[in-house]
């Protein structure tokens, strides 16, 4: 199972005493209505189809999938995946994770900016709503130029968010509005005809019903105004329009009422389709402007599209890891050369080496060319001192990795960062990702060489402690601890090949310590291929049940049921599935710690997040431990499309055999909200159950799914109300508190980043009477950081009593102040258009130069449409411009073309020309100049009488 924690990155949400719900589009559900969650969600999967349908159409494919608002996630994937060998049809939960995790940090401010004007645009707050929403689209473009999806991914739901509620919260639809005001996402462009502040802007409302209550004057004049809101004051100014609803105590001072179109039962509910249907097109506004900024193919990584798999390798670097280096290099190899073009090709790679007292760099890159020059760099040397920074390169790989990746330790040492223990911990929780342990020559001796001795060696083994450390963070990873010698470790690494490939999910998994004997069961159902179990342990025992009753020992290697792997500590068994479905057993004896995991691949797989109510009904994110002991609410989404039927969630004991049974609510075909009586004292995992329609079956088969990753409740939370980018160099103030359901105590405080940037903090806080404490993290980061550089920033606190603990992690996007807010500006330079009748037997030319003015420069420039070529060249004009020369050639069937200029924070312009008759060469007396104002062309044309040309120049 692979799940995400999203707004863990972003927003932290949960807290003891529940704020009222905000006037906003719902969040998440509303019967009836249209939400924060449907608006993104539509918009995305739109705008992605598009993308795909004109990739598609440029390779010649067919796409034919129709792009409305009927579209899911399984239509958009399957069409994307049919149109395009590069996808993998199995690994849809990449994309329904991205897609989640931008609804949800969508949602969360709702929760996190409850009361903030600007956030949603309330107050006529529009110069500060805009403010957030472009500072957000840089950031969102700088993150992704770095590779941070995952930060531009939460910029991007946030930033959504305030953009969809100026349609509910303002009169924009009210003025009879057919397009976005695309003005909210340009910051060089006016906010004209907005009313004053003095200006009123509406009428008491004549109930039972507002739905004339905004002014005359302003509807004919066209004022942009938005309604007011206070749950504390009834203050608002003379004659301005109210939000509306039960909390706004605005609503009932003189002007009465509200125009707010959060939802259908609104003062204005009878124009919240409408409103809602405008929030999509300006979703996909803003979702076209970051596309032609990045490019198609960082756009469908943007939106997980592209996500399969991931190699993701941690490896100390100490100078007895030759051998080690040189297997990983192997393995890697191998999977990068047998996967290269194919639907399993890893979609991403992740390098973190480690020694003492280094650590790093991370080198995350989708280029498999780059993560082998990169692997293939790695030597081994040093290493006197035993110890080394293990735990602080495993930090770091799983802050820079995706959601629920698999990540590979390689490494013959102890740990000497303990210390971090507990945020490797909470960064496991809060990403999901299963963390394996490659570990050569555990409990013997050890040679290690020192950097200035060609020879001589220390004898050490790990500590049987250290051991197990790298057990129980394997454990409540889901991962396994493999204890190997050098001479077997290339067979053990046959675990990172099966890892790596698209839609694996996990079916059952358990750890025993201490060991008894035990049976368990398994239910393997037809969507299954490769399923495959994992036994670690130092003496495990075990024999393998079919459904019809054929057993298999785990000492026979090729048997009936599989072909059995025995290296180190390790049995990998290979089961011969054909078609066996149904409940399979194994029974397992040891008189020691043992493992076992079953996987597979499958399409049918599912995301958890656990959220919480607000006053009104709707949920926001909960982004760290539940309360122990009482309810709590999971949203389960399920992928496999409509053939899923879920009928059990379960908490199940991560060690032990007690479960939580939850109650399922639909909200959705494929999503449900599941209500937990009470969050149990131990760790557990989430297990769904349900059943599948095959067509090819006269009666549903079972299946089972089950989370590899532990969590665990606490008695206590964290909060805190974040921004989602810092300045390089300039701290940044976070306070937070603490609430327990207990009456005082002290609690232990610990924050760090993954990237070492200075953070300072208060050592312990004391719960007052109330059970709260409030505290301040401040955070530098470097003033030569690289502005789109993500951090994420972990701040804990422990009962020291108790051992109790909780997390928040927050993921920032390091941004320089943006200054430059103009596009690209297109100069015509000439036009040369011969065209005969039988266009193929002629080409057409066209020359432009491109200039970024007093702007950051341009960095790219490319074909939006065309199919011809295009040249770029640079040089510099007389005034000392930097300008970019693009000439492009084509042929005279294929009349027009579109450029596509971005500077480097992201400004983009486009520059159309279209030939639509014969013509000779031309150079416009006196030049041509096409501003570029953003993505969105006004169309215009110049018509030159010289042999009949006309040549169109398309601003749009």
């Amino acid at each position: 199972m692979v799940s995400l924690d999203v707004v863990a990155v972003f927003l932290l949400c949960g807290t003891l005493f529940q704020p009222p719900q905000v006037a906003a589009f719902k969040p998440l559900f509303q019967d009836g209505s249209v939400t924060h969650r449907e608006i993104t969600q539509m918009a995305i999967l739109r705008k992605t189809a598009e993308v795909c349908r004109d990739i598609a159409t440029a390779q010649g494919h067919d796409f034919t999938l129709p792009i409305n608002n009927r579209l899911t996630p399984a239509a958009v994937h399957n069409a994307c995946s049919t149109s395009s060998a590069s996808f993998s049809a199995l690994s849809t939960l990449g994309f329904y994770s991205a897609i989640t995790e931008m609804y949800l940090s969508n949602a969360a401010v709702d929760q996190v900016f409850a009361f903030s004007e600007a956030h949603h645009i309330d107050n006529e707050a529009f110069s500060e709503g805009r403010g957030l929403i472009t500072r957000g689209v840089a950031a969102v473009k700088a993150s992704v130029q770095q590779e941070s999806y995952i930060s531009a991914r939460v910029s991007l739901g946030a930033l959504c968010h305030t953009l969809q509620d100026f349609y509910s919260h303002s009169n924009w639809v009210e003025l009879g509005s057919t397009a976005p005001f695309s003005t909210l996402i340009k910051p060089d462009l006016p906010l004209n005809n907005i009313a004053g502040p003095s200006t009123p802007t509406c009428k008491s409302c004549t109930w039972p019903n507002c739905v004339d209550n905004i002014l005359p004057e302003i509807l004919l004049q066209k004022k942009i105004t938005s309604g007011y809101f206070s749950i504390y004051s009834s203050t608002k100014p003379a004659g301005k329009c109210s939000h509306g609803g039960f909390l706004d105590r605005t609503s009932s001072k003189e002007p009465t009422g509200g125009i707010n179109k959060d939802d259908i039962s609104s003062e204005h509910g009878f124009l919240h389709q409408r409103a809602a249907d405008m929030a999509i097109n300006a979703t996909m506004e803003v979702l076209q402007d970051i596309r032609l900024a990045t490019g198609d193919q960082a756009f469908l990584r943007l939106m997980g599209l592209k996500q399969t798999s991931v190699l993701a390798f941690v490896i100390d670097t100490t100078g007895s890891m030759s051998d080690d280096i040189e297997e990983a290099k192997r393995v890697s190899f191998s999977i990068i050369d047998s996967r290269r073009g194919t639907s399993e090709e890893p979609s991403e790679y992740i390098l973190v080496p480690f020694n003492d007292p280094d650590f790093g760099p991370l080198t995350r890159t989708e280029d498999a060319d780059l993560f082998k020059k990169r692997i293939n760099s790695l030597s081994a040397s040093g290493g006197g001192d035993f110890p080394e920074m293990c735990l602080s390169g495993l930090l770091l790989a799983l802050a820079g990795a995706p959601q629920s990746s698999d990540i590979f330790v390689f490494t013959d040492a102890s740990a000497k960062d303990l210390e971090l223990k507990s945020t490797v911990q909470a960064m496991i929780e809060r990403t999901k990702s299963t963390v394996t342990f490659m570990l050569t020559n555990p409990s013997s001796f050890r040679r290690r060489r020192d950097a200035s001795q060609s020879q001589g060696s220390t004898s050490r083994s790990i500590p049987v402690s250290d051991i197990q450390l790298y057990r129980y963070l394997a454990h409540v990873s889901g991962g396994q601890t493999i204890e190997v010698t050098r001479a077997t470790l290339s067979q053990a690494t046959a675990v990172i090949t099966d890892a790596s490939t698209s839609a694996l999910v996990t079916l059952f998994q358990v750890v025993k310590n201490p060991a008894i004997a035990e049976n368990f069961t398994f239910v393997l159902d037809p969507s299954l291929s490769n399923v495959t179990v994992y036994v670690t342990g130092d003496s495990p025992v075990f024999t393998i049940y079919s459904p019809t009753g054929v057993s298999q020992s785990g000492s026979v290697t090729d048997g009936p049921l599989g072909s059995i792997l025995t290296v180190g500590n390790l049995k990998r068994v290979k089961l011969n599935f054909d078609n066996q479905t149904g409940e399979w057993k194994i029974s397992i004896n040891s008189t020691s710690f043992y493992s076992l995991k079953v996987t597979g691949q499958s399409s049918v797989n599912f995301l958890f997040n656990f959220v919480q109510q607000l006053e009104g009904g709707d949920f926001t994110p909960k982004a760290n431990r539940p309360f122990t002991g009482r309810n709590a609410t999971l949203f389960v989404s399920v992928t496999g499309g409509d053939s899923v039927t879920v009928t059990d969630v379960l908490l199940v004991e991560a060690s032990g055999s007690d479960v939580v049974n939850g109650t399922i609510k639909a909200v959705g075909a494929t999503d449900f909200l599941v209500n937990i009586d009470k969050i149990p004292e131990w760790a557990f995992v989430v297990q769904l159950k349900g059943l599948l329609n095959d067509s090819t079956r006269s009666l549903p088969s079972r299946f089972q799914r089950q989370s590899p990753t532990q969590q665990q409740g606490s008695r206590f939370t964290i909060t805190a109300q974040p921004n989602n980018t810092i300045e390089p160099g300039t701290p940044f103030v976070l306070n937070f508190t603490l609430v327990t359901n207990a009456t005082g105590g002290s609690y232990t405080i610990r924050a760090r980043t993954d990237r070492s940037f200075n953070v300072s903090f208060p050592s312990s806080l004391d719960a007052g009477i109330d059970g709260s404490a409030q505290g301040t993290v401040t955070l530098t980061a470097p003033s030569d950081t690289e502005s789109g550089t993500d951090v994420t920033l972990t701040i804990e606190a422990e009962d020291p009593e108790s051992g109790d603990s909780n997390y928040m992690a927050l993921r920032f996007a390091v941004m320089t102040k943006v200054t430059d807010f103009s596009s690209p500006v297109c100069q015509v330079v000439s036009i040369k258009a011969d065209c005969p009748v039988e266009c193929s037997r002629a080409s057409w030319e066209l020359s432009t130069n491109i200039t970024d003015g007093n702007g950051t420069g341009i960095v790219g420039v490319s074909l939006s449409r065309g199919n011809g070529s295009l040249n770029l060249s640079n040089v510099m004009s007389v005034d000392g411009t930097n300008v970019t020369v693009a000439f492009y050639n084509a042929s005279c069937c294929s009349q027009e073309v579109e450029l596509i200029a971005v500077d480097r924070v992201g400004n983009v312009g486009t520059c159309f020309t279209s030939i639509k008759s014969p013509s000779t060469t031309v150079s416009p007396n006196g030049s041509t100049t096409v501003s570029l104002n953003g993505s969105y062309s006004v169309s215009f044309s110049i018509c030159v009488a010289l042999v009949g040309l006309l040549v169109s120049f398309l601003y749009r």
